[in-house]
């Protein structure tokens, strides 16, 4: 089974407790009449063809083998497996040479951000709202020595499990649960990275505090998220919708950000990074055919969104647990 090396990791860890929960969890989630596409899901990943990929490249990008390692499979047919797991929203991956356009650069925010923050050789990594794993490939290519990300979206678990059947690494797992199914008071990771979540909580600061939990003393937290432009102690509430998203509750000033963060007990709080996003890192294409972030913004006004608000504008934060 995928998840067995992580069970095995966490009780060898002395963690259990939350092994034989989190088993539960994993295994409720996946069950095929949890989901309706998940028989669809289930069988698109039977009939991917085994390969033994030539090549895993995880630092520098996150490729896959090459066409040649394809031996006589059809290209066409590999792909039409691989969009039944549409939308891919996180990436690009190079799989055998098929290139994996997804809606976000994710390449380009991991740019952003790992020049900031602590080595992760030898870290234990959570990644919140972590999507199909992408950025935790490239934590494992800096050499963390153990990844977790959660994400309770079921088809990027599965854009997980594509992945993990060529990559093939029992340091990497992506597991269909939300932070608030995280075991309290936890104190076991040396990094929490939460990036593109803060916003859709209700409660910015109760979020702030449960991945608090999760760090152990000292550990750092790695934060990106909605900003606006502002003095300290502003935030922007939506009315209704924030660029098309009814789940936006609020967007912070990187003062208020600050504030916020200490507020929750943290220390060394700095801001290093901000970024408008452009239509070329977000953006539809044939792996996500949805609307993306053309579609969120005035067309007359690319510096506001539809509804008339500053156009997404994402901050980067650091941070040590106390």
């Amino acid at each position: 089974m995928i998840y067995q090396p992580l069970y095995e990791y966490l009780d060898a860890a002395g963690l259990q407790g939350w092994r034989q929960t989190l088993e539960q969890q994993i295994n409720q989630k996946l069950a095929e009449e949890t989901h309706g596409k998940m028989p669809l899901w289930q069988d698109a990943l039977a009939a991917l063809p085994m390969i033994t990929p030539s090549q895993v490249e995880l630092q520098s990008e996150v490729r896959i083998g090459q066409q040649k390692d394809l031996n006589g499979v059809d290209v066409d047919e590999l792909k039409t497996c691989l969009k039944a797991f549409h939308p891919w929203r996180k990436g690009p991956y190079q799989f055998f040479d098929i290139h994996i356009n997804t809606e976000w650069r994710s390449d380009w925010k991991w740019d952003r951000v790992l020049p900031h923050i602590s080595p992760l050789a030898g870290r234990r990594v959570l990644d919140v709202g972590g999507g199909n794993g992408y950025h935790g490939w490239r934590m494992l290519g800096e050499g963390a020595e153990f990844v977790m990300g959660i994400d309770p979206t079921l088809v990027f678990t599965m854009q997980y499990h594509v992945m993990q059947r060529y990559i093939a690494n029992n340091k990497h797992f992506v597991v269909p649960i939300g932070i608030e199914h995280m075991p309290e008071k936890l104190a076991w990771f040396d990094t929490v990275f939460s990036m593109g979540v803060l916003y859709h909580r209700r409660s910015p600061l109760t979020h702030l505090m449960e991945l608090r939990d999760c760090l152990k003393p000292g550990g750092e937290l790695v934060l990106e998220t909605l900003i606006i432009d502002g003095p300290e102690g502003m935030s922007l509430i939506p009315e209704s919708r924030y660029a098309k998203m009814r789940n936006v509750w609020f967007i912070p000033s990187s003062e208020t950000m600050m504030v916020w963060l200490k507020k929750c007990g943290f220390k060394e709080v700095r801001c290093v990074d901000e970024n408008v996003t452009s239509l070329d890192e977000q953006r539809s294409t044939e792996w996500m055919t949805f609307e993306s972030l053309k579609d969120f913004l005035d067309p007359n006004d690319l510096t506001k969104t539809i509804e008339g608000y500053q156009a997404p504008k994402r901050g980067v934060f650091i941070a040590k647990a106390p």
